[in-house]
């Protein structure tokens, strides 16, 4: 035996210190993990979106081409499904928001028979050229956004929507 005696006193002292920084320690890991988490997460394979559109099959005639993704809120996790209008101008592939800049309808090629070439936003008789550029006269103030593109195995891939550099 050791000539160390422990004294009640201090034998309490010693095990309410030991079960307090468990308790402390319980209580801090949650906070942690909640800031250390983020940074440890595993990133997806990038901003692009796989369609089914082949890009052979496109033309210099605006299509709808519809894809959907997986969005995180929090903890919540919801498929979303947006669309492009996807067209050829020479070699190369232009996307185009389908957003009206004026308040946020959905814009359509060709919906006016008076305009066949145009983009037409019904809602305020919106107007945009092929390349989204804002027909002078119409409510929208702006152009329409144009996607970022990229190619895979001949499939079209849909990016982050951009200003539009083509006006």
């Amino acid at each position: 035996m050791s000539n160390n005696r422990v004294s009640r006193r201090q034998f309490l002292g010693y095990t309410l210190t030991g079960v307090g920084g468990f308790m402390a320690a319980g209580m801090l890991m949650p906070m942690v993990r909640f800031a250390v988490d983020p940074i440890l997460q595993k990133k997806g394979d990038g901003d692009f979106v796989q369609t089914a559109q082949k890009i052979s099959e496109l033309s210099n005639e605006p299509t709808r081409v519809d894809f959907s993704y997986e969005q995180v809120d929090g903890w919540y996790t919801s498929e979303v499904t947006n669309s492009a209008w996807v067209y050829k101008d020479g070699d190369n592939v232009i996307a185009l928001s389908p957003v009206c800049k004026h308040l946020g309808c959905t814009v359509n090629w060709g919906g006016d028979t008076a305009h066949p070439d145009q983009f037409f936003c019904p809602c305020h008789l919106g107007r945009y050229e092929k390349n989204g550029k804002n027909v002078a006269g119409t409510p929208p103030l702006g152009p329409l956004d144009q996607y970022e593109i990229s190619e895979k195995d001949g499939f079209l891939l849909i990016g982050k929507p951009t200003e539009n550099t083509l006006i």
